[in-house]
């Protein structure tokens, strides 16, 4: 195989650089996938940092990628070379263990993300598992899908895994990368839906997603007026926030689910756990099949992210842009190696 040619982290809190690595022999189950776009997620930003803890430089971000395949592995199965595929946080996994055997792949122990101990996307070709590189279905744009595969499994697996119904009340917290494409999940399902957003300027916009109510996540009388009346309460903020006044918005059996990655210990009374049973709980990404089932889904419903292109060669502004806090609402790279 000949060199890649990609943009390399290679200190916390530098500017990336154009990097070529040789990434050895295609091991036997694993494909080569030709770049054509792929999303820079705030995940991209928190690696490229060592927020985490867990980076380990250079090494290449980048975990929203969509492309075709260019190469398989001997023991590659049911996918071919040109086959339109995304592959996301996730590249690999031992599928073997009860996680991987129970369908529940992304909380294999032994599983390896994209960017971490890897090189992602933000490169010409990257590579994945075969179970981890999943077909893009025919009706999806290939230049927005990028964010479907990170942030877009991760606020729709909630739906799935707590048999979330069209007559369930839904509640978003934040507009934005995570937010809005949950805003338009949660409308698409049947769900009635309630967005809170810290801005007054994305009232209008959460409406024009599918919100049918738009609550000021600051505003704690907009916020006791729809106490007690929501199934689900989706986070997806990385902010604190007044978690009493959160879970009291919950019916009795109601939950709030957290996908933002809140670096704050959350205090939870329990009391307003115990009194209504209520839950609280979290979740990653999603395993390979909801993933497929989340891009079905997004197809029949066209349902896209919003998104804002840059060259793959201007990666810098991209990130500066993200984080300012600017990306309305997710950024997509256009592969311009050539």
């Amino acid at each position: 195989m000949s060199q890649i040619q990609g943009w390399a982290s290679f200190k916390p809190g530098q500017a990336l650089q154009a990097y070529a690595f040789d990434p050895g022999p295609l091991p036997a189950d694993e494909v080569e996938v030709a770049v054509e776009y792929c999303g820079v997620c705030h995940s991209d930003l928190s690696v490229i940092n060592n927020e985490w803890g867990m980076s380990g430089y250079p090494f290449v971000p980048g975990h929203e990628a969509v492309g075709r395949v260019v190469a398989v592995g001997t023991n590659v199965k049911g996918l071919k070379v040109g086959q339109r595929v995304g592959v996301g946080w996730t590249a690999s996994s031992c599928l073997h263990c009860p996680s991987c055997m129970g369908g529940e792949q992304h909380l294999c122990a032994a599983s390896q993300p994209t960017i971490i101990g890897r090189n992602g996307g933000f490169a010409e070709r990257v590579r994945a598992h075969w179970a981890w590189a999943i077909p893009l279905p025919d009706a999806l744009d290939m230049a927005s899908a990028g964010p479907l595969l990170c942030g877009g499994v991760t606020v729709f697996s909630p739906f799935v895994l707590y048999g979330i119904k069209p007559t369930d009340r839904v509640g978003i917290v934040g507009i934005g990368g995570l937010g809005h494409m949950a805003v338009k999940f949660a409308h698409a399902w049947g769900c009635e839906v309630t967005a809170f957003t810290s801005s007054e300027s994305k009232a209008v916009e959460a409406a024009s997603l599918g919100a049918h109510h738009v609550v000021s996540s600051r505003n704690h009388a907009d916020i006791a007026h729809i106490a007690g009346t929501l199934d689900l309460l989706l986070v997806t903020v990385n902010v604190p926030l007044d978690w009493t006044a959160m879970l009291q918005t919950l019916r009795p059996k109601g939950r709030m689910h957290v996908v933002g990655a809140v670096l704050e210990p959350m205090p939870i009374p329990a009391f307003e756990l115990i009194g209504g049973q209520k839950s609280v709980s979290g979740s990653p990404t999603g395993s390979p099949n909801t993933i497929a089932t989340m891009l079905e889904f997004a197809a029949r419903h066209r349902i896209a992210p919003q998104v804002e292109h840059f060259p793959m060669s201007r990666v810098n502004d991209a990130l500066a842009h993200l984080e300012a806090g600017k990306a309305r609402y997710r950024i997509v790279l256009d592969a311009d190696f050539r």
